[in-house]
């Protein structure tokens, strides 16, 4: 049984910092694309950030050069979502979702595209 867990969510100012990962356990594919997700504007939840097993990366553009993904293939994979210059709009529950294919489709922004999924961590940014 695959199952995500993510860490690090909290509160801070706005312009400040947070460090959120996500662990897999269970995962017996060696290709996959991960990613980051937060509810978006009539959606569910809509993809930030993407890395796949190459390393290879995707970014919104309302994230892209404040946030930065990456994934440290280990005995586990962890995927790490780095966000800086956090602002009111990136408040939210970020979740990280996982499906095995060989890199990151064009659609990877669409939640349809993945298998697993976390429960969420919350990020809160005030003023």
């Amino acid at each position: 049984q695959v199952e995500l867990t993510e860490s690090g969510g909290g509160s801070v100012q706005s312009g400040g910092s947070l460090s959120l990962s996500c662990r897999t356990s269970g995962y017996r594919y060696r290709r996959y694309c991960m990613a980051w997700f937060r509810p978006g504007p009539g959606k569910e939840r809509e993809g930030v950030a993407a890395v796949d097993n190459d390393g290879k990366t995707n970014y919104a553009a309302s994230v892209e050069g404040r946030f930065t993904i990456s994934r440290n293939q280990g005995i586990v994979t962890v995927s790490t979502l780095q966000t800086r210059d956090l602002r009111a709009d990136d408040a939210a529950t970020y979740y990280c979702a996982m499906v095995p294919l060989a890199g990151c489709s064009d659609s990877w922004r669409d939640g349809r595209e993945y298998k697993f999924w976390g429960q969420g961590t919350q990020i809160t940014v005030s003023p």
